[in-house]
């Protein structure tokens, strides 16, 4: 591979990432606060087809990705509604939650598929994109993968220096004796829901604004469930999965370059290469023992005294 097409590729990987590392510091965002969600491919499918619907009745494509994020968070209630108000079964939630979020997108989405819409443009930063190599890779996109860029280590420093990051992460690890500490628990884990839900709404609304600018049922194609895996893979570490989202990243605009090149290889292997590697990293995982880094009420209902 020549060196400009492994630059392209690898500016390619950052761009195909994008949308999963959003979509990753959202369901880290939830899980911090013990909260587990897994319905973050429907949440993801809302976003994007609200933040097509927008962009292209507006003409503002902001206007759209603010409303993919409203409505990320609106799906996210749904299930902080089931698992925080009625104390119902994290998991069946998330899941019913991605076919309802799922079938919500095909039915509303399937008279604007093959549409257009307007959309976030590359927009070259001065004198950063002009740096060898990096600037090419990394400096040479839209703004919403610049925004990723900040959103990560900003995730960090709250998690780990701020009172309400500290409460965040003290109501996800023992709910009990947060509440004993004069927490409001109940407050802690819907702000984690929510605002998961909103940055996961931002990767699905990135997928129609910016990566594709347009509209076809099932846009997300499972990057939803690799999110959920990337999030074990970084060990619940917002800085980690800026390079856990690129390497899945990489992979997918692997293979479809791939495709574009007219490999011999059949389509459906190629098309299996993200989700192997999910389930490689699920193992990779499992075999370092670090586990036990998820926080410790994580899927765990408790009923708090405010």
């Amino acid at each position: 591979m020549t060196p400009e097409l492994t630059i392209a590729l690898l500016a390619a990987a950052v761009q195909s990432g994008t949308p999963i590392l959003y979509a990753t510091l959202g369901e880290i965002f939830t899980e911090r606060a013990g909260v587990l969600n897994l319905g973050v491919e429907g949440i993801m499918l809302i976003g994007a087809l609200a933040g097509f619907i927008v962009a292209k009745t507006t003409g503002v494509p902001v206007y759209g990705l603010l409303a993919g994020g409203l409505c990320g968070a609106l799906l996210a209630a749904v299930h902080g509604l089931v698992c925080l108000v009625f104390q119902g079964n994290q998991v069946v939630s998330g899941l019913a939650l991605t076919i309802l979020g799922t079938g919500l997108s095909s039915f509303w989405g399937t008279a604007f598929i093959g549409q257009r819409t307007v959309g976030f443009e590359k927009l070259p930063l001065p004198l950063l994109s002009e740096i060898p190599v990096l600037g090419e890779i990394f400096f040479q996109h839209d703004p919403l993968i610049y925004l990723s860029y900040l959103l990560a280590p900003l995730m960090w420093a709250f998690l780990r220096y701020t009172r309400w990051g500290l409460g965040l992460r003290a109501v996800g690890e023992t709910p009990a004796a947060a509440a004993a500490a004069g927490l409001r628990v109940l407050a802690y884990r819907w702000a984690g829901v929510l605002v998961g839900g909103v940055l996961m709404g931002f990767g699905g609304a990135y997928l129609s604004l910016a990566y594709t600018h347009l509209w076809t049922n099932g846009l997300s194609a499972g990057r939803g469930w690799i999110a959920v895996a990337l999030v074990i893979f970084t060990f619940w570490r917002p800085g980690r999965a800026i390079l856990g989202a690129y390497l899945f990243g990489g992979v997918m605009a692997f293979q479809l370059r791939l495709q574009a090149m007219g490999t011999t290889l059949p389509s459906s292997l190629l098309l299996m290469l993200p989700y192997g590697l999910t389930i490689a990293v699920l193992v990779f995982s499992s075999w370092r023992g670090r586990g036990s880094e998820a926080p410790a009420a994580l899927g765990v209902n408790i009923e708090p005294r405010e």
